[in-house]
């Protein structure tokens, strides 16, 4: 109810009056059953700007902290991810990875479009990192497409650290449905979630137009801020 109050009527119409997304490739997200769409993350805005063009309800998998933080502003922000039907998955440890995939699959389980930003956590800098391979994994094991989606623009108005977004136009693209049948039944096969996931990630790349990291963006936060240069050097991948 508050989901499709707050889509439909208090902050959807504001959010495409302000930013006038410019939507291509709906067509590619399926009317109904399950299904993962699987998107870059630039931006805290990009937790707003995809629902609200989407035809359907999706589900992301937000991370435990928007649910916990202190304060007035931190339980409004749990309230909201709550009404809005958003999963508050716990990164940190050995099981992290796994309660995820869990959650996801209950999602997928019910018929049901699951959001995932396989990065596992936002672009500090605009370009693309290494997927994780859980989204391989819960399209393997749910038997579902994967419907990639690149934000474009979204970095530009509200980079992280920034509160207030920039009043600029985006663009939200779909890539048309990855089916990945021929894997059924592969979910042990480490090479294989790999290359699933790799194929998720130039599909994203595609549509996005960005710089790639062959490393994980979590790893390559921790050496930059510990003033280390990280192993691999980025290639990038033009439209």
């Amino acid at each position: 109810m508050f989901y499709h109050l707050m889509k439909h009527v208090l902050l959807g119409p504001l959010l495409r009056l302000l930013f006038r997304p410019r939507i291509e490739g709906l067509e590619h997200v399926p009317d109904e059953g399950a299904a993962i769409v699987a998107g870059n993350h630039l931006s805290f805005s990009d937790h707003f700007l995809m629902p609200v063009v989407l035809d359907r309800r999706i589900t992301f998998l937000a991370k435990q902290e928007y649910f916990t933080g202190p304060g007035i502003k931190g339980r409004l922000t749990a309230a909201f991810f709550r009404a809005a039907g958003q999963i508050p998955v716990d990164r940190s440890g050995k099981e992290a990875g796994q309660a995820a995939i869990r959650e996801g699959l209950g999602v997928l389980g019910k018929g049901e479009l699951l959001g995932i930003y396989p990065e596992g956590t936002r672009s500090h800098d605009g370009r693309l990192y290494k997927g994780k391979v859980g989204v391989a994994v819960m399209a393997l094991t749910a038997g579902v497409p994967v419907v990639p989606c690149a934000m474009v623009g979204t970095f530009e108005i509200q980079p992280p650290g920034k509160v207030v977004p920039r009043i600029r136009r985006v663009t939200i693209r779909f890539g048309a449905p990855l089916d990945f049948s021929r894997f059924a039944g592969s979910t042990d096969e480490r090479a294989v979630v790999r290359a699933v996931t790799d194929e998720i990630m130039y599909e994203i790349l595609r549509l996005s137009g960005q710089e790639y990291v062959d490393e994980y963006a979590a790893v390559v936060k921790a050496a930059e801020a510990g003033d280390e240069v990280p192993a691999r050097k980025f290639r990038r991948r033009e439209r």
